[in-house]
């Protein structure tokens, strides 16, 4: 995520379109449009499932109890009128949803595991989580067992949305049959320039220096408008949204020290 995030490549619109998050903003704030608020919000904690696991986990969970208390955070928010304390003043999503994960743990007690396992609305499938972690997030042994809850859950957080911009671009280069392409170049694009062997590539790829450079420099423009498109859903107002990506950023840098 490091480079110049708030670039957009050549023709990319700079229009701030409703996004996710000022949907739900509007729902609650106006009354409108609610049950697709809803759906948006639901969709918002499927896709940042993991930082809120990752967290309950750093607070001394076991991993069933952490499986539980996800899913029992995420029936509060989507069913107890959580709309309604959505405010934007409080700041953005990541922000409130911690904010909002740490009263619920502060009020957890026994009966927050009433509900069997499966037996209530299940949003995330553990079977696939314990399969895919190891692969999906990647974050360091040494900040799971060093790096306080909150900082963690910033660096589950920024590796989520790393994921997603670079599976969206996978995706795109699949559907042009680029795929090829993707898999050499996608490691790279976060290089800096004296990091990078063109050379290599070029033997690599059998294409001329000039076109992999090519190819890798429109390859970062893309991801950079996937990350920030995937940053732009959480945030209300889009002056934020750099300074979103610079703080992600800066999560990401904590992983890795």
């Amino acid at each position: 995520m490091n480079g110049k995030p708030g670039e957009q490549g050549r023709g990319e619109p700079r229009e701030f379109v409703t996004t996710r998050w000022s949907l739900i903003l509007s729902a609650a704030t106006l009354g409108k449009e609610e049950q697709q608020a809803r759906d948006a919000l639901a969709e918002i904690c499927r896709t940042y499932w993991r930082p809120i696991f990752s967290f309950v986990r750093a607070r001394g969970y076991s991993v069933e109890d952490a499986q539980d208390l996800t899913q029992d955070f995420f029936v509060v928010i989507l069913e107890q009128n959580w709309l309604q304390h959505a405010d934007s003043k409080r700041g953005r999503f990541r922000s409130l949803l911690l904010r909002s994960l740490q009263n619920f743990l502060i009020n957890a007690t026994e009966k927050t595991h009433a509900r069997k396992r499966g037996g209530g609305v299940e949003f995330i499938s553990w079977d696939d989580w314990m399969a895919e972690a190891p692969s999906q997030l990647s974050l360091p042994a040494q900040a799971l067992k060093s790096l306080p809850p909150e900082r963690l859950f910033d660096l589950a957080w920024a590796t989520t949305v790393v994921e997603h911009a670079l599976q969206r671009l996978r995706e795109e280069c699949e559907s042009k049959g680029k795929l090829w392409l993707f898999q050499a170049l996608s490691s790279h694009l976060t290089d800096e320039g004296d990091e990078l062997s063109y050379a290599k590539l070029s033997a690599e790829l059998r294409m001329a220096g000039t076109a992999v450079k090519k190819q890798l420099h429109n390859m970062r423009q893309r991801y950079r408008s996937l990350l920030r498109d995937e940053v732009s859903q959480t945030v209300e107002d889009p002056a934020d949204v750099d300074d979103e990506i610079r703080y992600l950023c800066a999560s990401l840098a904590t992983g890795t020290e």
